[in-house]
């Protein structure tokens, strides 16, 4: 702990001690200077500060200070009604104000008291009850904006952890403040209170105890009572000034004094005509004596403010362009430029309303909630996707792209309705034929009248954001694979590494790199299997490691450990499977064709076998658009890589799986067999 930790723990249980044991008034004099000083030094500091949590620690303060004042309080009325004597700071306080009237001495403290408890402290009390309310409502919709900010790649990851860490603290400041203004109001009650028992206790103390006559008690206590009432609400009133000062500041990038200056002088016109007022009122009885010299002073201020803004506008404005010259001609402005962001969406201006919050859109919450559902699907952090509009398309056109590169496009009709038949056709329901975009479907764009009607036929009705985030979503699943990197894999190796640090040191750096690991889940993601469950891969990748480094084979390990996963993926709840087995002499024609080499091993099938193969596949795919399940050949693990080789490039939405990636309690139906023949 440091010292100024001790000194603020001293300075607590000193208050504390108070409240027990009696000062002399000479120790009770400083100490009340010492109240009034640091209660100045709090308003200078809240009047200084640029926003509110750069003050966060007020609330806990305000306690002490409160705490602290009490004490004084205490100890002051002790001495009263014992000695008859408060010290000589009291005493002076109270006759400056009393002025030989108790009368007056009492009117101008309940003046204090008035201004204190009904003006500044009830209204800093409602301010900052209605900052916590709307700080706690506004929580959400500040979340959303940031991790829309994030996803639209305005600020980077840790720019979002800082911009959420400071709501969290603004609900905790303003919920602080929200009950530590409840210290401020009643300590303004206490201090009524402690006047009125210091008053009349202590004028039947003289009377009874000291042998005072009843006016001599009455000029003494009351001397006495009022100059500790006014000693007290000093620094209680700057603590309430600071408190609404506190609760009523927004963020800025400067302090107080520089904005009221900054913002009460913005208008210098305005200082003149307010001057030309007061010199007119000076035609009324009130004479000119009083208000030309304020007449003057704003009129002569306003012409020379604005004066002084005409040239600073320019020499700003000059300074600007200047500084927009340099940095146009600087290479980081040409560097700047080669960047290219790892997904891109780009649309029409047709389309701006989709992407705008102010218009109604919602497609930037859409697509964070996009990256989320693709990171518990995929298991890998997907980039943000830039997004902006791009004149040179279509209207209502838009396209995605991969690393600078165009995978996708697709037209919207804004005002209209995707509709997509169940099956069967109803003719009553006309539309605009088009193509569904992810899927390929046949679909009629139909316009606001004609959607329940379609509903009610059973067609699937989407709207255009739908389709925007639906094509969206299945472009970044078939192209996830192209997204992780080395860089990629080092961040999901590195939160492994937070829960099962001996299994990643099991397997990097030695024996597989990062570059090997990624290679592994690039070949999974590829055939679209999930690798959120790391640690099984991990363990695999550690046992199977040391024997080979080729990225092929411990992928086909990897799938195998696997095995519960890719059957819950391709059943999908059935205790059944639809597949394509291969034939015996195909399996050993493909298992003769590998080629093996130093930087691994590939498939070299005679260029006839191949055609006469892929053409069987084809006539099978297109008998499998009449099934409810997704293309499936299941072959042997050893040939189970190379068939995935061979078929890829022209059928990539088959899957090919092996018998050991199947739990044993799923039933496998064949539906045909493939050979070369």
């Amino acid at each position: 702990m440091k010292y100024r930790d001790f000194i603020v723990i001293l300075g607590v249980i000193l208050i504390v001690m108070m409240l027990i044991i009696p000062l002399p008034a000479s120790l009770l004099s400083f100490l009340i200077i010492l109240n009034i000083s640091l209660a100045l030094v709090i308003l200078l500091v809240s009047l200084n500060v640029n926003e509110p949590l750069d003050f966060s620690v007020f609330p806990s303060l305000l306690l002490i200070m409160t705490l602290f004042r009490i004490g004084l309080n205490v100890s002051t009325t002790r001495l009263i009604l014992t000695e008859g004597d408060a010290g000589r700071v009291i005493e002076a306080f109270g006759q400056f104000v009393v002025s030989g009237n108790v009368i007056v001495g009492l009117v101008v403290f309940l003046i204090l008291i008035i201004v204190q408890f009904i003006v500044i402290t009830k209204g800093a009390e409602r301010v900052a009850e209605v900052a916590a309310r709307f700080t706690l409502d506004a929580m959400p919709g500040k979340q959303m904006s940031i991790d829309a900010d994030l996803n639209a790649g305005l600020i980077n990851e840790r720019e979002a952890k800082k911009r959420r860490e400071k709501i969290t603290r603004e609900a905790d400041f303003y919920g602080a403040m929200d009950g530590a203004s409840k210290f401020v109001k009643g300590d303004a009650i206490a201090s009524m209170i402690i006047v009125a028992i210091n008053l009349i206790v202590g004028m039947i103390i003289g009377v009874l105890q000291q042998g005072m006559s009843l006016p001599e008690a009455a000029t003494q206590f009351s001397l006495l009572s009022v100059g500790d009432g006014i000693v007290s609400q000093i620094p209680a009133l700057l603590l309430s000034t600071a408190t609404g000062i506190v609760v009523t500041r927004s963020s800025s990038e400067t302090n107080m004094g520089s904005e009221v200056s900054d913002q009460l002088l913005a208008f210098p016109v305005m200082m003149i005509v307010a001057g030309a007022v007061i010199f007119i009122l000076g035609l009324t009885p009130i004479g000119f004596m009083a208000t030309l010299p304020i007449a003057l002073m704003l009129i002569i201020g306003g012409i020379a403010i604005r004066r002084s803004t005409r040239k600073n506008d320019a020499a700003v404005t000059e300074d600007q362009d200047k500084k927009a010259e340099e940095a146009f001609k600087s290479p980081e402005n040409v560097l700047s430029l080669l960047d290219t962001d790892p997904v891109e969406f780009e649309f029409g201006y047709a389309l701006v309303p989709l992407a705008d919050s102010s218009q109604g859109g919602d497609l930037l919450d859409r697509i964070v909630m996009i990256r989320r559902q693709l990171a518990l699907e995929l298991g890998i952090v997907l980039p943000v996707v830039r997004i902006r509009d791009n004149i040179q398309l279509e209207p209502s056109g838009y396209r995605i792209k991969i690393n600078g590169s165009e995978v996708a496009k697709g037209e919207l009709m804004p005002d209209h309705y995707l509709a997509m038949s169940p099956g069967t056709e109803d003719e009553s329901i006309k539309g605009i034929e088009t193509t569904e975009p992810a899927f390929g479907m046949k679909a009629l764009w139909i316009d606001e009248g004609t959607k329940e009607r379609a509903e009610m036929a059973g067609y699937t009705v989407v709207d255009p954001p739908s389709i925007i985030s639906t094509h969206l979503t299945e472009v970044l699943k078939r192209h996830a694979f192209e997204l992780i990197g080395r860089q990629e894999c080092k961040q999901l190796i590195d939160h492994l590494k937070e829960r099962y640090p001996a299994l990643v040191e099991a397997v990097t750096p030695d024996p597989l790199s990062i570059g090997d690991v990624q290679k592994v889940l690039v070949n999974l993601l590829k055939e679209k299997l999930s690798v959120r469950n790391l640690p099984i891969i991990f363990e695999t990748l550690a046992d199977y490691g040391r024997m080979t480094t080729d990225a092929g084979l411990l992928t086909e390990y990897v799938r195998q450990s696997l095995s519960r996963q890719i059957t819950e993926q391709f059943t999908d709840g059935r205790q059944s499977l639809k597949v394509l087995t291969l034939s015996p002499d195909l399996e050993r024609k493909i298992s003769d064709s590998v080629q093996k080499t130093e930087h691994g091993n590939f498939l070299a099938m005679d260029g006839e076998t191949t055609s006469r193969v892929l053409k069987n596949v084809s006539s099978f795919a297109e008998k499998w658009t009449d099934m409810d399940s997704d293309p499936v050949i299941l072959c042997s693990p050893a040939v189970r890589m190379y068939v995935h080789q061979l078929i890829e490039r022209y059928f990539p939405n088959i899957s090919v799986l092996s018998y050991n990636e199947l739990e044993t309690h799923v039933e496998v139906q064949s539906i045909g067999v493939l050979s070369a023949a």
